[in-house]
């Protein structure tokens, strides 16, 4: 049996105007200025500066396709020129405004640039004396080096792909060989296989003293006691004093984990921080700036406004001559387009960023964390009566220069809980005490989750031990047993 149903369903489409506009919203200052000077390039009816041009133009025009030979005229009325002109000439799309900060005024955090961390190794290769096949095997050692400076891979492996990749046909004791040249290289710990090796390569380096001698066979001898710190089995299998074990601990911690990391010249790709707003206090009010490196000048071209006068006064249009004012009716569409979408990227910016600091101003005028409101994205799109989408897409790629620090916005956000008395409180309230416990806590004797949830109850924040476990997880702090100390 046949049955017929009407069924309707409402789904919604963004146009591509409104999908260029959300991905120059997700863009932060210096990605906008990099998307600003590709549409400059490419548009030549978009220009910057401050000139007044004649550009009040619609975008109703006919794109019509006919066929017809070069030759044939084409009347007054088949191209409405006069909608792209005016006689009202009307200021620049100019952008700036009184919030937008000079950028006189703004931070950058750069990171200095240098050889590359394998240019660096191969470098100090040049000083051994190494034969052609030994060589070969060291730079290929030095380019298998991770950016933590590590080489991650067993001896088998790098025979194999030396054998198939550079056809060098060799053993394993002699790339082991050649291996310890590399761990020769700086910095100390470069080309070791695990944390182990790491650290013994650096304490071997340092100056032979008690302290190092003692460290040195912890690491080489009782590594898996030392990581889970089981402190009575090392001071019994040692037989040595608590001082004793503490300096030589004390020499390890000093080592570095990840010698690769220290090169400020590796190979990581870092951008510059540029804060896309400023927050400062005035006489006890705050005050919010747009970076003015996001309210650029631009204005349509005049030539381009020209050409289309030279149209309208022309005789005889002939298709070329329409051909060109269709493809100028585009270009100016789109640098049209382009300069509103940048004002409308900054009043999104500007009004998502205001509420953001009015909701959290307790924090902005003291800098205490545990004055973060409890805050979602949702929050502040019902404040602006915008989508939650495009909070999101101005908190998660945005910084913020506050006189506590550059901040990415995202960071204000968090959820919520119920204290003892039935008050919301951020979790990041409660993520600043648990910090605050741990801190203070006797490393001797490191506080358990289950005794950090009993604090925190007692300090008013009924939490479970599960619960502290996921904080403190996500605050990067180790379980009570790895915490302790002597």
């Amino acid at each position: 049996m046949l049955k017929q149903h009407l069924q309707f369903k409402l789904s919604q489409k963004l146009s591509p105007q409104q999908i260029q506009l959300m991905k120059l919203i997700q863009l932060p200052t210096q990605a906008f200025e990099q998307r600003l000077k590709q549409e400059l390039e490419e548009n030549p009816a978009l220009e910057g500066g401050t000139e007044e041009i004649e550009s009040d133009f619609d975008s109703d025009f006919d794109n019509t396709n006919d066929d017809f030979d070069d030759s044939e005229t084409i009347g007054n009325d088949d191209i409405n020129v006069d909608e792209y002109l005016s006689d009202d000439e009307i200021p620049d799309y100019r952008t700036q405004a009184n919030n937008y900060s000079s950028d006189d005024e703004e931070k950058t955090m750069p990171y200095a640039a240098g050889t590359s961390f394998t240019q660096h190794l191969i470098t100090q290769l040049n000083t051994y004396r190494l034969d052609e096949e030994e060589y070969e095997i060291a730079e290929f050692l030095v380019g298998s080096v991770d950016e933590s400076g590590y080489i991650r891979r067993s001896l088998p492996d790098i025979m194999d792909d030396l054998a198939f990749t550079q056809s060098v046909y060799t053993t394993e004791e002699k790339i082991g060989k050649i291996l310890r040249i590399v761990h020769q290289l700086d910095p100390a710990g470069v080309g070791a296989r695990n944390l182990q090796e790491c650290l013994s390569i650096q304490l071997h380096r340092k100056e032979k003293t008690p302290d190092t001698e003692l460290a040195i066979q912890i690491i080489d001898t009782a590594f898996e006691q030392f990581t889970k710190k089981h402190y009575d089995k090392l001071l019994q299998k040692f037989d040595i004093s608590e001082i004793q074990l503490k300096d030589a601990i004390h020499e390890i911690e000093h080592l570095n984990p990840k010698p690769g990391g220290s090169y400020a010249g590796n190979n990581r790709i870092v951008e510059h921080v540029v804060p896309d707003f400023a927050i400062k206090i005035v006489d006890g009010e705050l005050e919010l700036t747009l970076n003015g490196r996001n309210a650029p000048e631009l204005h349509v071209s005049r030539e381009y406004n020209n050409m289309l006068s030279g149209y309208k006064e022309s005789k005889d249009k002939s298709k070329s001559q329409k051909d060109a004012v269709i493809f100028i009716k585009q270009k100016l569409d789109a640098a049209k387009w382009f300069i509103e979408a940048i004002k409308q990227r900054q009043q999104t910016l500007f009004v998502t960023m205001s509420a953001i600091m009015h909701y959290q101003e307790e924090y902005f005028l003291t800098g205490d964390e545990r004055n973060l409101k409890p805050m979602i994205l949702k929050d502040i799109a019902d404040e602006i009566s915008m989508d939650v989408s495009t909070v999101s897409r101005v908190a998660n790629s945005k910084y913020v220069d506050t006189p506590y620090g550059t901040k990415l916005i995202k960071e204000f956000f968090s959820e919520s809980m119920k204290n003892d008395q039935g008050e919301d409180v951020s979790t990041r309230e409660i993520k600043k005490i648990l910090e605050t416990v741990i801190e203070e806590e006797d490393k001797r004797k490191p506080l358990t989750d289950e005794t950090l949830a009993s604090i925190l109850k007692e300090k008013g924040y009924p939490i479970a031990r599960r619960t502290v476990a996921k904080y403190r997880e996500q605050l990067d702090i180790s379980v009570a047993r790895l915490r302790k100390k002597i």
